[in-house]
Formats: C-alpha cells, structure tokens, sequence
C-alpha cells in the first residue's frame, strides 16, 4: 500500500460473516488509518477507525466510485446467497454488482482490489488428493452460487487485462465459520426448520455418510488475516484457504458422537429437493450436488507468499460453530444477528 501508516480500506459487504472478522481485523491494525464499512443498512457495531456507509452494490444509483474515492484498497465480499428460487435475484447483487464494483475501482483508480471468491468458483475436482489455485474455476453450472463465483473470476480475467496497474487477488476459501455466524448461516442454508438434533448432536441417532462428502473449512477470523495480509504483501493472483483436516463422516461423527451410516447420494438429493422444492430449506440440491463435486485445495501458495496458516484446525472450528448454534450466538449487524434453537 501506498501509505501504509495510514492506508484507507474499502471493505463491501462489511456486516457479514467475513466483513466483521475483516473490519474487526483491520480496524485493530496500527498500519490502517481508516475503514469504510460499505453495507445495505448500517449496523449499531462501531469499531474504531470505521466509517459506515448504507450502500446496495445491486443499485445502479450506488455512488461505488465516490466510495472507493482515495481508497488504498477495496476488499469486495458483498455477496447475497438468496432466495435460491430466484437466481435473476441474486445475479444482480453478485455478478452484475460485483461487475460494478470492479468498474468503480477502475474509475477510483484503487491500486488494489481483493476479491473474495470461493472454492465453489473449481470446476469438479478430486477428493483423494489436493488441487492448487491452477485448477479450472468453471464451477457447478446447476449451482447459482459456483455459476456466479466462476463468472466473476472470467470478469476478473478481463478486468486484469484492461487494467493492468491494479493489483488483483482472488480469494478461495473453504467453508467458513465462527461462532457469531451460527445464526446468519442457520437462515441461509437450514432456514426456520432446523431440527432441533442438528443443534443438539446428542440426540442425533445416526449420520448420514453420503458418497462425496467430503469438504474443507476454516475459521472465519484465519480467512480475515488472509485478506489482511494480502494488503501487506505485493502478491496477485489466486489463493486457496482451508483449514485441516478435511470433513467427512468420520471426521463428523467422532466430534458429534454420532455412528455414520451409509445413504445413497440419490436418497440424500431427493429428500433436500423434496424439502426446497416446499421451501421449507433454502439451501437448494443443485447446491448439494455441487459439494459433492468440488475439489480438496492446497493451500501451499497461502504458507509461502502471504506466511499465512490458519490458527484453528476444522475440527475445532465445527466445534466453535456448532456451540454457537446451540447458544443462538450471533452479531450487532443486520446479517448475523443471533436465535437460539434446538
């Protein structure tokens, strides 16, 4: 960064999951002069150094460039997962306001730009062995939120090769979680519906162990230092984040007490479409089939370049969050605002 006794960062999306361990982040450290939270209603937290802005990325009327006016960077994380039964709804906030977000840091001429993508923006990949940020980001088309993550890193594709000047970096976390997060993610992937064992495993019966489950996570605050570091450090380019070891059944029942019992993938979908398909779940089986198939990462480019290693393995972070399921654990923002359940 240009001034890095007093950098100014940009961060869109603020109130979320990720926004408040980046603000949170960011506005404790001694080489950032000033935060502008950007965020759809702004929120009653106020860490220090932080200003606020009530902005949609969604609105043509936006006002994105004046935002971004004299940013050293802009950390873009806006992101809507619903309604997942209207993908034309979600595109316009993800892929066409992420497309505005981009053109208004050109406009700004913000030297840097650090986008979050996931690693729902691979193509399907192995679950046997560990790909690197070279593996093709095509996504899951049936998806809407790989088909949206690939898009924006094709946009990306375009927006280094017209602007050359601004420093890119693509983020690629795993899942992410903290406790605070238990009840934004509640709503957005189990909805009002959750059962009670879910958030109480001790009265989990069995665990499903269906083929292909097996995925990655990480804490929410070790992916916020990952963007952090991306500011102190004149990298470009794609990172993979995760935490080890990687989730499956075994991994799962151990931490739950719970015995793994073998469902067909098929049975699994059908009951998850059958309970969407009534909107009584809000997480889609388009998105199920989509877990199935993405791929382990290899976060070897995250240890070298940024020195950067997560400080809490998978187990100890679905432990976090499950606790703050249980406890109805939540944030003073609009998103992430907490309810217990179970």
């Amino acid at each position: 960064m240009s001034n890095a006794s007093g950098s100014r960062i940009v961060v869109t999306g603020a109130t979320g999951n990720v926004g408040t361990s980046v603000v949170r982040l960011l506005a404790e450290d001694p080489e950032v002069g000033s935060v502008r939270g950007l965020a759809r209603r702004i929120p009653q937290w106020s860490p220090p150094k932080t200003e606020w802005s009530a902005v949609d990325v969604a609105s043509e009327q936006a006002g994105l460039a004046g935002e971004f006016a004299g940013a050293d960077a802009v950390i873009h994380l806006a992101w809507a997962f619903q309604p997942t039964h209207d993908p034309a709804t979600t595109w316009r906030t993800n892929v066409l306001g992420g497309i505005r977000v981009f053109e208004a840091v050109a406009a700004a001429r913000v030297p840097l730009l650090v986008h979050a993508s996931s690693v729902g923006a691979y193509s399907p990949g192995p679950k046997d062995r560990a790909v690197d940020e070279s593996w093709p980001t095509h996504g899951w088309p049936d998806a809407a939120y790989c088909r949206e993550k690939a898009y924006l890193e094709r946009a990306l594709d375009t927006f280094e090769r017209d602007h050359p000047s601004t420093r890119v970096v693509r983020m690629r976390p795993a899942f992410l979680f903290k406790r605070e997060s238990a009840g934004e993610q509640r709503r957005i992937f189990a909805g009002r519906f959750l059962p009670g064992p879910l958030a109480r495993p001790e009265l989990l019966p069995f665990l499903p162990d269906i083929p292909g489950l097996r995925v990655q996570a990480l804490h929410t605050d070790d992916a916020a230092r990952a963007y952090q570091l991306a500011l102190r450090h004149r990298v470009r380019g794609a990172f993979n984040l995760a935490a080890e070891p990687p989730i499956d059944a075994q991994m799962l029942g151990e931490l739950l007490g719970a015995r793994p019992v073998r469902l067909p993938r098929t049975a699994a979908r059908s009951a998850i479409a059958a309970a969407w398909g009534l909107h009584l779940l809000p997480a889609s089986p388009h998105l199920f089939d989509a877990v199935l198939r993405l791929p382990l990462m290899d976060c070897t480019r995250a240890h070298t370049e940024l020195g950067w290693r997560p400080e809490r393995t998978a187990t100890e972070v679905l432990q976090e969050f499950l606790q703050g399921l249980q406890q109805g654990d939540g944030a003073a923002t609009e998103p992430m605002r907490g309810r217990k359940v179970g």
